[in-house]
C-alpha cells in the first residue's frame, strides 16, 4: 500500500456521562378489622442513561429507558392467637434496551467491533448491542405460622410466572480482533481474534416455578433453640429452550443429544440451626447453621444456545465462508447467513450449541458458627465463620474442542537465549505441531492438528466449535468476620467490621461479564487445571460505619437547637485488598481454536508486575522449535504459538480500595410531626485516586468489559499492568440533599 510503518501509541479516552433516575412510591395501610390488615406498595423507577461500553465517545448510545415497575400487596389474618396468615401478590415489570445507532462501514452490512491489540483501542458500538429485553413476573404466595407448645411451624408456598420476551445475538455484527494495527491497514485476517453469529428470532425466557417450604422453631429451653427445615424448588426449562429439539436429528447416542431440555425435579433444600445462650444472663449467644440452596440457570443460556436452524457461529480462518486472507474487510467480512440443511451431515457440521438435556441447577452448602456477647455501655461483639461450597456452578465449554500441545508436546520458552545445539536438540517444530505429526493414541492429541476431539470429528461435529454451559463448576469460601457495634448513646453510634476471607473457584464467569478473569478455560477437557484464586477473592475488607449527632444546644431552646444545632456527621471508611485479573497472552497458544483462556509464562526472577513479548527460536533447518523472552527481566511473558503456559488464573493483582466517605446533615423542627433535612455527601473524600474496576463500595466489582482491558491484561500490551490507561480514578462526587418530613 505504499508504506512501511505507522507510529501507535496508548491513546487515552475521557468523555462525559450521566444517568438521570425517576423514582416514587406509594405505600398503602389499611387495617380492615382488629383481625385482617391490607399492606400495598408500587415503586416506580425509571433510568435513562448513556451506554458508554463502547471504547471511543462517537459510539456512545442514548438508552431511553431501563424501566422498573414493582407492585405488592400483602394480606394478614390472625385466626387464633396462635395462628396467623399471610397473602401475598407481586408484578415485576422490567425493559431494558441497548441499540448501536445508525453506524455503516463501507462494504460490510453492519459496523463490526474493530480492536487492535497495540493500541489498546476497540472502534465499533457495545460490543455487546443490539440487545433488549422484557420481563413480566407474576408471584403468588402464602404464609401459614402456628404456635403449638415450644414449637413455632411455619409453612409456606409460592408459585411464579415468567413471560419474558427478549433478542440478543452474541457478536451479531462480526468481533475483529488484529494483534497490531498494521495487520488492520493491511486488511489481512485477524491475528487474535475473528467471529460472527448470526440469527434473528425473538428468544422467549417464559417459566413457571413452584416452591415450598416447612419450618420447625423448636425452643427446647428458655436458652436453647433449634431450627430445623425443608424447601423444595421447582422452575421448568424455559419456553425457548424446548427449540433444541429442531436439531434432534444431529443426535449421536452415547456422545451427544439434542432432545427437549429436561428440568431438575430433586431440588430439596434442608436446612438446620441452633441458638444457644450459655448461663442466665442472656448476654452471650452462640449459633451454628447448615443449609443448602439452590440457583437458576439464567436465560443467556437458551438465547445463546439456539439450535443451527435458527442461528449460526462463525470463525476465521478456518471456515469456509471466511474471505481471503490479504482482502478481509474488503470482501465483507463474515458473513451473517443462517445456514439450510440438506443432510444429517450438513446439520451435525453447523452445530455450534448444545444445551444439557438433564439440567443441574447451580447449588450453594454452607455451614457457619458464630458467638455474640454483650458488653455494658451499649457494646456488642460477635465472630463468626461461614464456609461455602458451590457445586454445579454454570461453566461455558467447547465440547468437540481440543489442544494440540499437552504436558509433552509443545515449544519451551527461555529467559535467556540457548545455544543452537540445545536448539537443534528440541524434539518439537511448531509446523509439525501444526500438522498433528506428534499425535497418537497414546498421547490423545488430535489427529490431524483439526483441534477437535476425535469422538466428536468422527461422528461430523466438524464445522463449528460446540459451546455448552455445563455444571462443572466449583467454588469454595472460608470467611471469619468480626464486627463490634455500639448502639446509640450519647449521640454516638457506629460498626467496625473485618473480615478475613479466601475465595477458589474454577469458573468465576461465564459469559462476557468481564475481561477480567476469562470466561472459558484455558483447555475445555482439562477445567480442573482452572482452579485458582477466584476474581471474587477479597483476602481483607474492613469498614467503619459512623452517626455522630452533636450534643451542642440538644437541650437548648427551639431557637438553638433548629438554627445553631441539630447538626449530624456520618462518615464511613473501607479498605478491601486488590482486585484479582488473570494475565492473558491474547493468543491462541495451545491450538485449540480460542485465545479467551491462554495466559503466560511465569518468570520467579522478573521484576514484579513487569511483561514482555517473545521472539521465535529456529533450529539449524530454519524450522521455529522455541521462543525467548525479549525482556528476560520481565515477571510474565507472553505465549508464543504452542508454547505452554506454567501460571494459573488471576495471579496479577489491581489496587486496594482505602476509601473516606463522609456525611454531614443539618435538620429543622418546626412541629413535632413536620421537619426539613438538609445533607450534602463525599464520596471518596479525600480524591484520592483510586484506579479499580468497579465503584469503591461495591464487593464484587469485577464487570468489567472494556476492550482496553485486554491489552492491560496482555504481558506484550503497551499498557500492560498499567492501571490508570485503563480503570477509572473514582474521582471524588458530591451530592446535595433535601428530605421534607410530615
Amino acid at each position: 500500500l505504499g508504506f512501511t510503518g505507522v507510529d501507535v501509541g496508548v491513546l487515552p479516552v475521557v468523555a462525559p456521562n450521566y444517568i438521570n433516575n425517576l423514582t416514587w412510591l406509594g405505600k398503602l395501610d389499611y387495617d380492615i378489622s382488629a383481625s385482617d390488615q391490607l399492606r400495598g406498595a408500587i415503586i416506580f423507577n425509571d433510568t435513562k442513561f448513556i451506554d458508554n461500553a463502547a471504547t471511543l465517545p462517537v459510539f456512545y448510545q442514548l438508552v431511553p429507558g431501563n424501566i422498573n415497575r414493582l407492585v405488592t400487596v400483602n394480606e394478614y389474618h390472625t385466626f387464633t392467637p396462635s395462628v396467623s396468615n399471610e397473602l401475598r401478590f407481586g408484578f415485576n415489570r422490567s425493559y431494558l434496551n441497548f441499540t448501536t445507532g445508525n453506524f455503516t462501514f463501507p462494504g460490510l452490512d453492519a459496523f463490526p467491533n474493530l480492536s487492535y491489540d497495540e493500541l489498546g483501542l476497540n472502534i465499533g458500538p457495545d460490543p455487546n448491542a443490539p440487545q433488549y429485553s422484557y420481563q413480566n413476573l407474576y408471584t403468588l404466595g402464602d404464609n401459614l405460622t402456628w404456635a403449638k407448645g415450644r414449637h413455632t411451624l411455619k409453612f409456606g408456598v409460592e408459585g411464579r410466572k415468567y413471560i419474558s420476551p427478549q433478542f440478543f445475538t452474541q457478536r451479531a455484527r462480526g468481533d475483529y480482533e488484529w494483534a497490531t494495527l498494521d495487520g488492520y491497514l493491511h486488511d489481512i485476517t485477524p491475528e487474535t481474534f475473528a467471529e460472527r453469529s448470526s440469527g434473528t428470532t425473538v428468544y422467549y425466557g417464559d417459566q413457571s416455578a413452584i416452591y415450598w417450604y416447612a419450618n420447625d422453631s423448636w425452643h427446647i429451653r428458655s436458652n436453647l433453640t433449634i431450627n430445623l427445615g425443608v424447601r423444595y424448588e421447582y422452575t421448568t426449562i424455559q419456553s425457548g429452550e424446548r427449540a433444541q429439539k429442531l436439531n434432534i436429528a444431529a443426535s449421536v447416542p452415547g456422545l451427544i443429544s439434542f432432545e427437549e431440555p429436561r428440568a431438575p425435579k430433586n431440588n430439596w433444600g434442608p436446612r438446620i440451626g441452633i441458638a444457644y445462650s450459655p448461663g442466665s444472663s442472656g448476654n452471650t449467644s452462640i449459633r451454628a447453621g447448615f443449609a443448602i440452596g439452590y440457583d437458576v440457570l439464567y436465560d443467556n443460556i437458551g438465547s445463546l444456545s439456539l439450535p443451527p436452524q435458527q442461528s449460526g457461529t462463525a470463525d476465521c480462518p478456518g471456515n469456509p465462508s471466511c474471505p481471503p486472507s490479504n482482502a478481509f474487510l474488503a470482501n465483507g467480512g463474515i458473513p451473517s447467513t443462517t445456514p439450510v440443511f440438506s443432510t444429517i451431515a450438513e446439520q451435525r457440521a453447523a452445530t455450534a450449541s448444545q444445551i444439557r438435556v438433564d439440567q443441574i441447577d447451580p447449588q450453594s452448602i454452607t455451614w457457619t458458627l458464630g458467638v455474640q456477647h454483650s458488653f455494658p455501655k451499649n457494646f456488642t461483639a460477635e465472630v463468626r465463620y461461614v464456609g461455602t461450597s458451590g457445586v454445579h456452578l454454570d461453566g461455558q465449554k467447547r465440547l468437540n474442542a481440543a489442544t494440540l500441545i499437552n504436558d509433552t508436546v509443545f515449544l519451551p520458552t527461555y529467559i535467556t537465549a540457548p545455544s543452537q545445539a540445545t536448539l537443534d536438540a528440541l524434539p518439537y517444530t511448531r509446523a509439525g505441531i501444526a500438522s498433528g505429526a506428534y499425535s497418537t493414541p497414546a498421547n490423545g492429541l488430535p489427529i490431524g492438528g483439526d483441534t477437535l476431539v476425535p469422538a466428536y470429528d468422527n461422528a461430523g461435529f466438524n464445522g463449528s466449535y460446540i459451546v455448552s454451559f455445563q455444571p462443572n463448576g466449583h467454588s469454595t469460601y472460608h470467611g471469619l468476620a468480626t464486627q463490634v457495634t455500639k448502639r446509640m448513646s450519647n449521640g454516638l453510634q457506629f460498626t467496625a467490621a473485618h473480615t478475613w476471607s479466601r475465595t477458589i473457584d474454577d469458573s468465576t464467569a461465564d459469559f462476557f461479564s468481564t475481561i477480567l478473569t476469562p470466561r472459558r478455560p484455558q483447555d475445555f477437557q482439562n477445567l480442573a487445571a482452572d482452579r485458582a484464586n477466584s476474581a471474587l477473592d477479597h483476602r481483607h475488607r474492613f469498614t467503619l460505619a459512623l452517626i455522630y449527632d452533636l450534643p451542642f444546644f440538644k437541650h437548648g431552646n427551639w431557637m438553638e437547637k433548629n438554627l445553631i444545632g441539630n447538626w449530624q456527621f456520618s462518615p464511613i471508611y473501607t479498605y478491601q485488598t486488590a482486585q484479582w485479573m488473570t494475565v492473558q497472552s491474547a493468543t491462541d497458544a495451545n491450538g485449540n481454536g480460542d485465545s479467551a483462556g491462554d495466559r503466560a509464562i511465569f518468570n520467579p526472577a522478573g521484576a514484579p508486575g513487569t511483561g514482555t513479548g517473545v521472539t521465535a527460536l529456529t533450529n539449524s533447518a530454519g524450522a521455529v522449535v522455541a521462543y525467548r523472552a525479549i525482556n528476560p527481566n520481565a515477571q510474565y511473558i507472553r505465549l508464543g504459538l504452542f508454547a505452554k503456559s506454567n501460571v494459573a488464573r488471576n495471579t496479577l493483582k489491581g489496587q486496594a480500595i482505602n476509601d473516606w466517605d463522609f456525611s454531614v446533615s443539618k435538620k429543622f423542627n418546626f412541629t413535632e410531626s413536620l421537619g426539613l433535612q438538609f445533607s450534602a455527601s463525599a464520596y471518596n473524600l479525600f480524591n484520592h485516586a483510586q484506579f479499580n474496576p468497579g465503584f469503591l463500595n461495591d464487593v464484587a466489582s469485577i464487570g468489567f468489559t472494556n476492550g482496553n482491558v485486554r491489552t492491560f491484561l496482555n504481558p506484550a500490551g503497551g499498557t500492560f499492568n498499567n492501571i490508570q490507561s485503563v480503570f477509572p480514578s473514582n474521582a471524588r462526587t458530591m451530592q446535595l440533599g433535601v428530605r421534607f418530613t410530615f
